[in-house]
């Protein structure tokens, strides 16, 4: 289906809303029409390149980058959440800030790739306690090694491949005198997967992504 024929669709079900006695107020609509703008402009390859995290005032960013990665961590899409909130009119909390100030246009601007610029900064300090310098934090990029998974050599049938993914979730695990650290990535088709030893047995399976 087109995003003509979504934009027609979309027309009828708000008339079907009308006659029900149950319309959409003007924001829900320009809600919907909107989200149907951004995606005709990433079939066009249409992209902003400016980095609209940049607005934000330092308060704001720390309170917008706290909420994405609590959505992340419970598997939840931020955007999403943000949607339905604005959809049903619901206070966004922390975060109403993006609605009052900011609004929909900067809403659909933001693209994945422009939360790497923060994740390389200590802008939430969620280092796990007592870390080896260099540690990972949530949200860092990476890339992990079949080896991990799978019997592999350098020069047999089955290579090491490395693969990117995100840090999810670090765990520091004490046991009498030693300690771990284990460590949940998610690959970007959304499989997740859990690393014991991240810092001791297992740090050669993985590297810092690009």
């Amino acid at each position: 289906m087109s995003p003509d024929e979504i934009k027609a669709v979309l027309q009828a079900a708000f008339d079907r809303c009308d006659v029900a006695s149950c319309p959409l107020c003007d924001m829900q609509k320009g809600i919907l029409l909107q989200i149907l703008e951004q995606i005709k402009g990433s079939q066009t390859g249409v992209s902003d390149s400016a980095n609209p995290l940049d607005e934000l005032t330092k308060q704001e960013l720390q309170a917008f980058l706290e909420f994405f990665k609590a959505q992340e961590q419970q598997d939840g899409s931020w955007k999403a959440q943000l949607l339905n909130d604005w959809l049903n009119q619901n206070d966004s909390g922390a975060v109403q800030f993006i609605r009052d100030r900011y609004g929909l246009s900067w809403l659909n601007r933001i693209e994945p790739y422009h939360f790497d610029k923060y994740f390389t900064k200590d802008v939430l300090k969620l280092k796990v306690g007592d870390a080896p310098a260099g540690s990972l934090t949530i949200g860092d990029r990476i890339e992990i090694c079949n080896a991990l998974w799978e019997w592999v050599q350098d020069n047999g049938p089955c290579t090491p491949e490395w693969y990117p993914c995100i840090v999810i979730n670090v765990n520091e695990i004490s046991d009498g005198d030693s300690s771990s650290t284990d460590c949940i990535v998610r690959f970007y088709n959304g499989a997740e997967f859990e690393i014991q030893g991240m810092y001791e047995w297992n740090r050669v399976h993985w590297r810092r992504g690009s």
